[in-house]
């Protein structure tokens, strides 16, 4: 079989790091076995939709290295979908409704009270032409239901009937259509849901697997029934779990929850998000992946776990200072100089290891090129004065840190934290930071005198 996936956001806001779960799921899948992947913007909402968010969207999946082999828009097949409504109603599977949502409400609050499911009741089946013109007469607009296969004979009796399917992710699955309204894949607006145009497309694009949140479950009995009334093979579907916050919350588009731009923007390392968003949730520990090739190696959607993934932001902070402290010089160099770091490999080689980030940089850039101030305390004057007089003469290397602090030591009897401490601070402003052995040339000896009291 050839493997033919999508990623179909809506162009409603900025994507977070739940939703790019799902897009590099499909990706991943994709890469692995040779297939296709479809980046399918559901545009269909004109009101909300905006080329702005599909911009960023495209925007945040290059970041991440995620390069669609198609790209499709949902606005530009409105006749695809308007053929497929006219064959499913000359079919009897779509029937008009002209119920208003407060209507619709009061009807479900009734079945709740008696003990009864809130399921549609299939009224608008009884609706005679007369009525429905007369309910048209008084301004009211039809929205349009698909009926569930969950009768014999009779529309009005319905049955239990069980749909199943084995999921990629879950293992077998088996949801129970009586249990269910039948959807509405038209609004009185006139304008198509995402359940009836995301199958359109899956036919016509030849998708062959769909892999989505488990928020979807129940939607895939419907959306078997929909690929059966349309005589279509039916994608294999698989429903990973879903991210939440470390308090078990969901995260929300609208909202802005982990957006993947504002993680770009602090400064993250796309392979620690990625990292994090393929492998929290699952059998397979948490580390940080150097690259996609890596990852693709990892990722079996076998191992995705039933139960809710929550995860810690900090987590994502810990796998990018990982990150950044295996990067070689040549691959950090461009981004170096974009800050303003004209460096060489020793400086990186000195200060990596201190960075969680490589903006990190700049502050040990400041250090070494003479831009800050050193911290000196009242109690340290003293000592800091011995030690600019026994500064070692010479050129400033990688033994002057050693030669330096022996002879301090010998001078004033300080040792540990009362001898490397007082340096540091006067030397760096810092009370950590990169090994001073390593520091020490980097700094140089006329910012080390300048530092000194």
């Amino acid at each position: 079989m050839t493997v033919t996936v999508r990623f179909a956001p809506s162009p409603t806001g900025h994507i977070h790091i739940g939703n790019i779960r799902t897009a590099l799921y499909n990706w991943l899948f994709a890469k692995k076995a040779g297939g296709t992947f479809i980046l399918r913007f559901d545009d269909t909402d004109v009101e909300r939709s905006k080329r702005e968010f599909a911009d960023a969207i495209e925007k945040d999946l290059a970041w991440l290295g995620v390069r669609p082999d198609r790209q499709e828009r949902q606005s530009d097949r409105l006749s695809a979908y308007d053929a497929v409504v006219e064959r499913l109603k000359a079919s009897g599977h779509l029937y008009a409704c002209y119920e208003t949502a407060d209507e619709l409400e009061r009807r479900r609050s009734r079945a709740r009270a008696i003990g009864r499911p809130p399921v549609y009741d299939r009224s608008g089946m009884k609706l005679t032409d007369e009525q429905k013109a007369e309910l048209e007469a008084d301004g009211r607009k039809p929205h349009w239901r698909f009926l569930l296969p969950n009768f014999e004979s009779d529309p009005h009796g319905i049955q239990r009937t069980d749909v199943t399917w084995d999921d990629l992710c879950r293992g077998p699955q088996s949801i129970d259509l009586g249990s269910m309204s039948d959807p509405v894949l038209i609004r009185e607006s006139g304008s198509y849901l995402y359940t009836l145009t995301s199958i359109v497309d899956d036919i016509d694009m030849g998708v062959s697997h769909i892999i989505r949140g488990e928020d979807h479950v129940a939607n895939t009995a419907v959306q078997l029934s929909i690929f059966r009334a349309l005589e279509a093979t039916a994608p294999v579907f698989g429903h990973h779990n879903l991210l939440t916050t470390i308090d078990g919350e969901g995260l929300s588009k609208r909202k802005g929850a982990l957006s993947i731009g504002s993680l770009r923007e602090d400064g993250l390392e796309p392979m620690a998000v990625a990292s994090l968003a393929v492998l929290t949730g699952t059998s397979q520990s948490v580390e940080a992946v150097p690259s996609m090739d890596a990852l693709a190696d990892r990722f079996d959607l076998a191992s995705v776990s039933k139960s809710a993934a929550k995860f810690d932001p900090e987590e994502l902070n810990g796998l990018n200072a990982r990150l950044v402290h295996e990067m070689p010089f040549e691959a950090v160099q461009p981004r170096l100089a974009r800050l303003g770091i004209m460096a060489d490999e020793t400086f990186w080689e000195t200060v990596r290891e201190n960075c969680a980030k490589v903006a990190d940089a700049r502050l040990y850039w400041q250090i070494v090129r003479g831009s800050i101030e050193g911290q000196v305390e009242q109690d340290d004057l003293e000592f800091l004065t011995a030690a600019r007089n026994l500064l070692p003469e010479g050129q400033i290397d990688e033994q002057t840190w050693k030669a330096w602090t022996s002879a301090l030591k010998s001078e004033t009897g300080r040792k540990g934290r009362g001898l490397f401490m007082p340096l540091r601070k006067a030397l760096t402003g810092l009370e950590h930071g990169p090994d001073m052995q390593a520091m020490l040339p980097l700094i140089g000896r006329q910012n080390i005198l300048d530092r000194l009291p």
